[in-house]
Order: C-alpha cells, then sequence, then structure tokens
C-alpha cells in the first residue's frame, strides 16, 4: 500500500516549502495540492496556482512524485495544459501524477469566469473530451480535434508517458477512467456516518474491476478526518486494501476548518 499526502495551496510558499519537503522526509510516495482558482469557504485566500507550486515543490525535493489532486476543466483547455504539465514533468526529473477530474457541479470555479453552468450529464461529456484530446496530444503529439467544448487545429505537444490518475464515480466517467487513466482515484460520497461513506467506497469500487493503479482520496468527503487519530488512519489503510485500493491519500492537517488537526498525530504515525 502507497500512501500520499494532499497540502493545500493554501500558504506563502516562504511558509508552504518547508512542508513539501518534511512530506518527502516522512517517506510519503506521492505528494499533491488541489488544482480550483478558489476552493468552499477558502476561496477569500490566500489561495495559490497548482502548478505554480508544484513546479517549485519540485525544486525543494528530489525524490517524491508531484500531483494535482485533481486538475479540472472548468478553467482549462487541453491544448495549453499540455504544455503545463509536460514543462512540469521535465522540470521534476518525470516526477509528475497528473490527476484529472471532471470539474466541480458548484462552487467558485464553475461561475466565476461567467460560464454557463453544466448538467451532470453534459460535465461528464466536456470531461471526456478534455481527457481525450490531453491523452492524444500526449501520446502522438500532433492533434487536430474539433468537439462540442473543445477544439484544436494541428496542435503540438511534446510526446509524454505521463500518467493519468482519473477521478471517476458514474459508469459514464468510469468509462473515460478505464479507457485513458494509467490510474483510477475516488472519494466516495458525502455521508453522515464513516460507515456510510465506507459504503459508498465499496460500491463505486465494484464499477471498477479494470483498474490496478487504485487510489483512494480518504478526505473530504468522509464526515472523519483520516488524521483525527493514529488508530483511525491504520484502520483506513487497512480497509482501503481489503477493497483493493493500491495507494491511499490524506491531507496535511491544518489550524482550522478543512482537515483540522494536530500535527503529532502526522508525527507518531510515521514514527511508529
Amino acid at each position: 500500500m502507497r500512501v500520499g499526502i494532499v497540502i493545500l495551496p493554501d500558504r506563502p510558499w516562504r511558509e508552504a516549502k518547508e512542508l513539501w519537503r518534511r512530506a518527502e522526509a516522512y517517506g510519503f510516495d506521492h505528494v499533491w495540492t488541489y488544482d480550483h482558482l478558489g476552493w468552499r469557504d477558502l476561496v477569500d485566500g490566500p489561495w495559490f496556482d497548482s502548478i505554480a507550486t508544484l513546479t517549485a515543490a519540485a525544486h525543494v525535493t528530489e525524490r517524491v512524485k508531484l500531483g494535482t489532486m485533481v486538475a479540472s476543466p472548468n478553467f482549462r483547455h487541453p491544448v495549453h495544459f499540455a504544455r503545463e504539465v509536460t514543462t512540469l514533468d521535465d522540470i521534476s526529473g518525470g516526477r509528475l501524477l497528473l490527476g484529472l477530474g471532471s470539474g466541480g457541479i458548484a462552487g467558485f470555479d464553475t461561475v466565476v469566469l461567467g460560464q454557463e453552468p453544466l448538467t451532470p450529464r453534459r460535465r461528464v461529456d466536456r470531461y471526456g473530451e478534455f481527457v481525450e484530446v490531453l491523452h492524444r496530444l500526449l501520446r502522438e503529439g500532433t492533434v487536430t480535434y474539433e468537439g462540442r467544448y473543445y477544439k484544436a487545429i494541428d496542435a503540438r505537444c511534446e510526446i509524454s508517458e505521463l500518467p493519468l490518475i482519473l477521478a471517476a464515480e458514474g459508469p459514464r466517467s468510469m468509462r473515460i477512467a478505464t479507457t485513458y487513466g494509467q490510474g483510477w482515484v475516488c472519494g466516495g460520497e458525502v455521508t453522515d456516518t464513516i460507515e456510510k461513506w465506507w459504503a459508498s467506497v465499496e460500491k463505486v469500487s465494484q464499477r471498477n474491476q479494470k483498474s490496478t493503479e487504485r487510489y483512494l482520496i480518504l478526505d473530504p468527503r468522509s464526515p472523519v478526518y483520516s488524521l483525527s487519530s493514529v488508530e483511525y488512519f491504520r484502520e483506513s489503510l487497512a480497509r482501503a486494501e481489503e477493497l483493493g485500493f493500491t495507494d491511499v491519500l490524506t491531507h496535511w492537517p491544518r489550524e482550522s476548518s478543512w482537515f483540522a488537526g494536530d500535527e503529532t498525530v502526522l508525527e507518531r504515525l510515521l514514527a511508529g
């Protein structure tokens, strides 16, 4: 079982860089950050760009994999994004893991650019186009494409085997993940009890019998923060492994609000 941690991009780099260094020193297999223009009640900031943050993180780490959890089509075009991620992968020495999702159905990212909100079906349609164009650019190097949401005319990109870790839970998005993804990630449903959350994870997991690289993000849909105690985190690892997941992701403890916790839990966990 591999273990990763998400560091929210909500601290100035003079503070955040030490967290990225410590994540590598602690021995995490991969470290991730969110890809949003603003997120939930943290939208008033500070809040920093994911690609720039990961580029900076590549310079203060040497071994650990770095990733987006997850990049969003809400404010991106796959042609320009291909340039960004191949550049970042080059700077990091091939350490980038590219997490992609369909984009939130509500929230700041969906309204800040004045775009018309998409229905769930159309959001998955857009996701499929985004992933297809990006995948083809990375594997073929040149793409001409005309879809409902994206167009590309003789677009160019350096060919790369950059792994795509695709978020999916419903049957249509799951087909996208199993067709184009080198890995699959899910986070379960928002529930009011921890047993209901684990039941939702099991249900979603049963829909995907193809992906061999399987990532479970333990927060934020669960009602229990994964680093609330050493015992609960270890229990979560065991349950995730029973369900066939190869990787789990937790979140770096924050002082308040989302993922509020005590860093000593993290230290005790890794020391043990």
